[in-house]
């Protein structure tokens, strides 16, 4: 329940206030002096204060008021004051809106404008505490990934932050793990976090791209083959799971593997045995086995081209990469991570690389500044020059009509002083017409 902390030294307006909040399920608390009411704040969590302007019989120039508001502002900037005045010290309650107060009310005040302006207050201090709590949840829990080795990756985007998160977290266990995402959008990078934060990171870090090879020369590059074990093999080779002993094999496009491989790796994955193609001698190896691909794996399963048992031991744990275009916050980060020194992008350049779609994702960003920073001339870097293509851009909305001071002051009227539903109207947020009526002037009675 939020609780209001009423500060008056009259009893009979601490009493209406606290018969009015409590049918509203508001708690208050009362003070009747500023001293009293500076001490409460010290004791006791309060979400709001409403202050009177005058406190001794003798004076009525509201100074011992705005000498309370100052006070509680230095000592708690953050909670919402609304001042309680006579209309005669409207003048001094104006100059405090200024110096920070949420808002006054005149005496004798409406109730119902009252408890919306409360309401409102209330609501707004708590998005704001919220607000505030997920930004410092959010730089602890980014001050704790960078504890660990991230490969020198590149990231401002929240969703390549919960990747990276959770990819140091499952690199502790030696289950398979699958990664999940379109080609270029950095799938390796990730693979080479896991590595780097797992058990087995003082082992060799083996990448092999199941898609580059012939399907005859697959299964000789990960089990490896003797001399004669077909055309060609003159001498007996190692594969990659013997190279990656002790460490981690990367497969990269794992659907690609012909399904005569997908059994040997299912064994491989089981057990830890293998044989050399043209060899009955059976080796064991111990290797963190992390996949990836582009492909739609239960697709090709269902087409009979991709072994189902061997799907779920991969899949034992997936880290979905998102692209390029659904991390829009990654992508000047990373264009002026890949520009080479004496470099830099113009304002033009910046706006024509967030608008781009990236069906290439990252590795299509970093040809195009690359190739770009290669053909301009001098240190700056113009739109032109990325060379982009304007039927891949996203379009830009036309920006929504900003309202001006007479729809702002129609829809307060029209709402009858209800900032919520005058906001709906406008089609802003509360804390968006709250700064626009900041701006302009305007009194915020609701």
């Amino acid at each position: 329940m939020p609780i209001v902390l009423v500060i008056d030294d009259n009893p009979a307006v601490a009493t209406a206030l606290e018969v009015l909040f409590s049918l509203h399920d508001l708690q208050t608390l009362h003070a009747d002096s500023p001293e009293a009411g500076l001490a409460l704040l010290e004791r006791e969590p309060v979400d709001l204060v409403i202050q009177d302007m005058n406190f001794r019989a003798d004076t009525t120039s509201g100074d011992e008021g705005v000498a309370l508001f100052e006070a509680i502002h230095a000592r708690h900037p953050d909670l919402p004051v609304v001042l309680l005045t006579a209309w005669t010290h409207l003048e001094s309650a104006v100059g405090l809106i200024k110096a920070g107060a949420a808002d006054y009310v005149a005496k004798p005040w409406d109730d119902h404008k009252l408890l919306t302006t409360v309401g409102n207050l209330l609501e707004l201090s708590a998005s704001r505490r919220e607000l505030a709590r997920r930004r410092e949840r959010e730089l602890r829990e980014r001050h704790a990934l960078e504890r660990h080795d991230l490969c020198g990756t590149i990231w401002a985007d929240p969703a390549s932050e919960r990747v990276l998160s959770l990819a140091v977290q499952v690199a502790r266990s030696d289950l398979p793990v699958l990664i999940t995402g379109p080609n270029g959008a950095g799938k390796e990078k990730i693979a080479e976090i896991v590595h780097a934060n797992s058990a087995v990171r003082a082992g060799p870090f083996v990448a092999l791209n199941c898609g580059a090879l012939p399907a005859d020369l697959i299964e000789a590059e990960l089990f490896g083959a003797d001399a004669g074990a077909y055309t060609g093999a003159n001498r007996a080779r190692e594969g990659k799971f013997e190279a990656a002993d002790g460490g981690t094999l990367f497969l990269d496009e794992i659907g690609n593997l012909p399904l005569g491989g997908q059994v040997k790796l299912l064994r491989v994955l089981e057990t830890g045995r293998f044989e050399r193609l043209g060899s009955n001698r059976e080796r064991q190896v111990r290797v963190r086995v992390v996949s990836a691909t582009n492909a739609d794996l239960p697709a090709l399963i269902a087409e009979g081209r991709f072994r189902e048992d061997l799907y779920y031991r991969l899949n034992a744990i997936e880290l979905k990469l998102p692209p390029l275009a659904e991390r829009p916050d990654d992508i000047l980060p990373l264009a002026r991570h890949f520009l080479p020194a004496g470099k830099r992008l113009q304002p033009g350049a910046e706006r024509a690389l967030l608008r781009h779609r990236w069906p290439g994702n990252v590795r299509e960003l970093r040809n195009a500044v690359q190739r770009a920073a290669l053909l301009s001339p001098g240190e700056a870097i113009e739109a032109q020059a990325l060379g982009l293509p304007a039927a891949a851009s996203v379009p830009v909305p036309a920006p929504a009509a900003e309202p001006d001071r007479a729809q702002i002051e129609a829809a307060l009227a029209g709402a009858g002083g209800v900032l919520a539903q005058a906001a709906a109207e406008l089609g802003l947020s509360r804390q968006a017409l709250y700064r626009r009526m900041d701006r302009l002037g305007l009194r915020r009675e609701g």
